[in-house]
């Protein structure tokens, strides 16, 4: 009985310290890979708001051309042509407003609500401002009516025009974003 109960102790002799260097080794690399995993996870993280923030950026930009390009100043001279009548000018320059907003339809998903409403209402007092000044002369005149009586009302406006202020409101939350990084 005491061979037995020396070889016992003998074998809890080695087998306690090995399990307590087992269990160590066990906790030491689980807190490893734990930690490692969190860190690629931080990495991948970061990768993707690098990612996110470009497309953001990229949204804001073409949102900014988007206003520009509606501007009468802008508007104008790419759609005018000697030829037209006042309802052709009219028409050309209400299709190419929407065409510029469909066109950048895709854009509401990367910017604030605040700058996708806003961007919605420029779209839509620049075509008003056309049909309400469209409306006060002969359709049959020549577009060349239409076009001074529309340059004349954006250079004599006594408020700030709705592209100023839109452009002014994505350029505040443009400059947050860079500040203060994605929202």
């Amino acid at each position: 009985m005491d061979n037995l109960f020396a070889t016992a102790l003998e074998i809890v002799k080695y087998t306690i310290p090995s399990l307590v260097v087992l269990c160590s080794s066990y906790l030491i690399v689980r807190k490893f890979l734990v930690s490692e995993n969190q860190r690629k996870q931080l990495a991948l993280f970061q990768d993707a708001q690098d990612v996110t923030l470009r497309l953001r950026l990229q949204a804001y930009e073409r949102l900014v051309i988007f206003i520009e390009r509606i501007t009468p100043r802008q508007l104008i001279p790419r759609v005018f042509e000697h030829s037209m009548s006042v309802r052709e000018l009219q028409l050309a320059m209400t299709l190419s407003i929407r065409a510029e907003f469909e066109h950048n339809l895709s854009q509401q998903i990367y910017v604030s609500k605040n700058v996708w409403e806003t961007v919605k209402n420029v779209k839509e007092q620049e075509i008003n401002m056309v049909n309400q000044i469209g409306k006060s002369l002969n359709p049959e005149a020549p577009a060349r009516e239409l076009h001074a009586l529309i340059l004349n009302y954006t250079s004599k406006a006594d408020e700030e025009m709705p592209t100023d202020v839109a452009l002014h409101i994505i350029n505040e939350e443009v400059r947050t974003l860079l500040s203060y990084g994605a929202m």
